[in-house]
């Protein structure tokens, strides 16, 4: 091999090395920060407000794309949220081009009739992703709070009793949770997988929430 290009190999080796431990130090500072905030944590939880009955207007939005398979499910766990059904909006904003519009479409007229304000919003382009369908039911949305759940999440019943009344602290803009796990223990690899994403959400962003990152 010739020198100059064992020399390039070898920087480029190196530089991949050099970032590599960057990334693996950063592990270990949001590790400190997190068990530094733990130490403060009675300081920190008494610092929220109160909680007392509040139930402003909240639009609960679904984004959709091809979910035939979780589709139901994930109806069915919005409708549970233990919330004022006068004060709920659900958006299904739909992007899909299989059959999970034809799922949909009964689901939310079986929804409706019990008394949810439910609407399915079917766009016939992608423009935007994700994104662009949260957006275009921004534009018909409700609520002064908006909750966001994926397809694949099962949120629990108290999940809006349990987040809204953080936003009485008026300087809070949002709320992220942590994720749970419906499959943890089916195999070896699903275990790994939840160890990576309980680190991420119980460790990283607790580390950096709580030094104001």
């Amino acid at each position: 091999m010739p020198d100059a290009l064992f020399s390039i190999l070898l920087f480029l080796h190196g530089l991949a090395a050099c970032g590599l431990f960057l990334y693996g130090m950063n592990c270990y500072v949001l590790l400190f920060l997190y068990r530094r905030l733990q130490r403060h944590e009675p300081a920190t939880r008494a610092a929220w407000p109160a909680s007392r009955p509040w139930y402003p207007r909240v639009t609960v939005q679904l984004p959709l794309y091809n979910e035939r398979y979780v589709i139901q499910r994930l109806v069915e766990a919005v409708v549970r949220l233990r919330y004022p059904r006068a004060q709920l909006e659900i958006q299904l904003l739909d992007d899909s081009t299989d059959e999970t519009t034809a799922l949909a479409i009964p689901l939310v007229e079986c929804y409706r009739r019990l008394g949810f304000n439910m609407t399915l919003q079917h766009r016939p382009h992608r423009h935007g992703y994700k994104a662009g369908a949260l957006a275009a039911g921004l534009t018909c949305a409700t609520g002064e709070f908006i909750a966001i759940f994926d397809a694949d999440f099962v949120p629990a019943p108290d999940f809006l009793l349990r987040t809204i009344p953080f936003f009485q602290d008026p300087s809070l803009a949002m709320v992220q949770t942590r994720w749970g796990h419906l499959n943890r223990p089916y195999s070896r690899l699903t275990l790994a997988q939840s160890f990576g994403i309980d680190g991420h959400f119980w460790i990283e962003q607790t580390a950096r929430c709580g030094a104001g990152l």
